[in-house]
């Protein structure tokens, strides 16, 4: 069995299957499915980078785990959006499931993760919503207009 594991932008995780990248592009209902590998080549991380705008929120528990397991900082980890997959992959390169022992290290970095760092990336996820929302709620500032 292929157990994967689906997180979606709203902060739930499921536990699933999927057998080909195809199963995984219906999961994330993108297109043009990319992924990223842990440090340890141990976790892939699947998300489409073509999102319709409803999809375009920050997932945080997957970008916290992205942190977790590679060598980024809150600063420089890639904002992975919508939803996501984490799997692992066989010696031949193709898609596997995650074991039980996988499964409990994401967890164990997951909380490894330090307050500061957390705390961090939320600011930077706050920070990126914060354009689009000002940009729909108040125009451009400019020079007043005068009366002729």
């Amino acid at each position: 069995m292929n157990t994967v594991l689906y997180l979606s932008a709203s902060g739930a995780t499921y536990e699933t299957d999927a057998y080909t990248p195809a199963d995984i592009t219906r999961l994330v209902r993108g297109h043009g499915l990319q992924s990223l590998t842990s440090t340890d080549r141990q976790f892939d991380f699947w998300f489409s980078p073509a999102l319709l705008h409803c999809q375009r929120r920050t997932n945080r528990v997957a970008t916290e785990l992205l942190l977790a397991t590679t060598g980024f900082t809150p600063k420089d980890v890639p904002l992975l959006r919508g939803a996501v997959v984490i799997a692992t992959h066989d010696t031949d390169g193709e898609l596997d499931g995650l074991s039980w022992q996988q499964l409990d290290t994401l967890v164990a970095r997951h909380h490894a993760l330090t307050k500061r760092d957390r705390k961090r990336l939320r600011r930077r996820i706050g920070r990126d919503r914060l354009p689009a929302a000002e940009s729909l709620i108040a125009p451009a500032a400019g020079r007043p207009h005068a009366p002729a």
